[in-house]
């Protein structure tokens, strides 16, 4: 442990995330971690961690957090800021896309995290025990990152070794695409009418108010079942981004946490490239969806991954507002010749 971090206010479901437990769900474990990896890997990537370095999701209202021992390097991705309380000189604000560090006694505090889920990062991690290889909390379990709940106050975050040096480092908002979310059909589009699918890549469908990690229940037009095949089928598999369809015909998008099998048939899966806005999606947003190819899918996610590529490379280094550029200070000739007065 290089540093620790407490907490003196969880704020509101905010977990510790990394980019969770894949090759567990053969034994019933789900997948888990960030609900948008593109964020977190922004995050992670303003203060010098690999992608899925273990982090903290912030939720409605972010958490206020104090450098209890060494110095810590932060950076924010999402919509949202806060502010730093230094122990030693005043108020500076904390925006988002860049990175700045914590001296020990700072205290950080994240205000209303608007547009679903932001991400906060610390150079070297949060190192808390990690579980099936992983720290991602699973709420549902209680597995993973704080005895599996949420932060509240009064737990501290152990900091992985890493030596916050050089300068601060930003670049512009990592904005996710518009548009409708890309489906592929299947894998049991059988058991649909073809007006189901219609109804699902023509129709409007509001998030309800059942709206978690584990998925989203929409609302709109019901997708009818092929009465020949019935409303259910034996237990399967089921991934993040699938869409269960159970009797009454409204589906329930499946995302992170969810479970690793059901019995309710899937009309389409929603693709990996757009898992992420889905993670932004409150209750009583509208969403739209397009049907496409695998070939499309692919073709996007390998999109996705050039541009998120493209925009590590282009974060470069800045100086907090508030904050002193010690280096260009000190190479600065301040004081070009001095006069003495003659002595007496």
């Amino acid at each position: 442990m290089a540093a620790l971090i407490e907490v003196l206010d969880g704020g509101l479901g905010t977990t510790v995330q990394d980019a969770g437990r894949p090759g567990y769900r053969r034994y019933g474990v789900a997948l888990s971690g960030a609900l948008d990896p593109l964020w977190l890997a922004c995050a992670n990537a303003l203060v010098g961690n690999a992608p899925g370095t273990a982090a903290l999701e912030l939720r409605l209202a972010g958490p206020r957090l104090r450098a209890v021992a060494g110095r810590v390097r932060v950076a924010l991705a999402g919509n949202a800021e806060g502010a730093v309380m230094r122990a030693v000189s005043g108020r500076l604000t904390f925006s988002a896309w860049q990175s700045l560090i914590l001296e020990e006694g700072d205290e950080l505090r994240i205000g209303a995290v608007r547009g679903g889920i932001a991400y906060l990062a610390v150079a070297g991690g949060i190192d808390t025990p990690p579980l099936l290889g992983s720290h991602a909390t699973h709420l549902r379990a209680r597995m993973g990152g704080i005895d599996g709940r949420a932060l509240a106050a009064g737990d501290h975050l152990p900091v992985g070794a890493a030596v916050p040096e050089g300068a601060e480092r930003r670049q512009a908002a990592f904005l996710h695409e518009p548009g409708p979310i890309r489906l592929i059909a299947g894998p049991q589009e059988d058991y649909f009418t073809a007006a189901a699918l219609r109804a699902l890549s023509e129709g409007e469908y509001a998030v309800s108010r059942d709206a978690d990690r584990m998925g989203l229940r929409l609302q709109g037009p019901a997708l009818e079942h092929d009465p020949r095949r019935g409303d259910e089928i034996i237990s399967d598999g089921v991934t993040p981004g699938a869409i269960q369809v159970p009797p009454d015909g409204q589906p329930i998008l499946l995302l992170a946490d969810c479970q690793t099998v059901g019995g309710y048939p899937k009309i389409a899966t929603a693709i990996r490239a757009d898992l992420p806005r889905l993670a932004h999606a409150l209750p009583g947003e509208r969403l739209r969806f397009a049907l496409v190819s695998r070939e499309e899918a692919v073709a996007t996610l390998c999109a996705q991954r050039d541009r998120l590529a493209t925009w590590c490379e282009g974060i470069s280094p800045h100086v907090p507002a508030g904050d002193i550029d010690e280096a260009a200070l000190y190479s600065a000739n301040l004081i070009s010749g001095a006069l003495y007065p003659e002595e007496p």
